[in-house]
């Protein structure tokens, strides 16, 4: 797996871990877990926002880690095989 692809993997990750902390204080009626699901949720936000200004920065300095370019680049070999 590329630099790109571990990365973006990563943010996913994070954003997923946010979703399961929002969905499980919304679940609960014990407002100190409420809490401390609102604050997971709060301390990964700003996790994610770091790691997405990672990922820009490292993409901006090693454009061949760009996911999205990567893709395409796959699908074109593909499709070049393919004929």
């Amino acid at each position: 797996m590329s630099v790109g692809k571990q990365l973006h993997q990563t943010l996913a990750s994070l954003r997923g871990a946010k979703a399961d902390m929002e969905a499980y204080a919304l679940s609960t009626e014990d407002k100190n877990a409420q809490k401390l699901f609102t604050d997971c949720c709060n301390q990964l936000e700003n996790v994610i926002k770091s790691f997405e200004g990672r990922v820009n920065y490292v993409e901006q300095q090693e454009p061949q880690y760009k996911v999205k370019q990567e893709m395409q680049k796959q699908n074109n070999q593909q499709q070049n095989n393919q004929q």
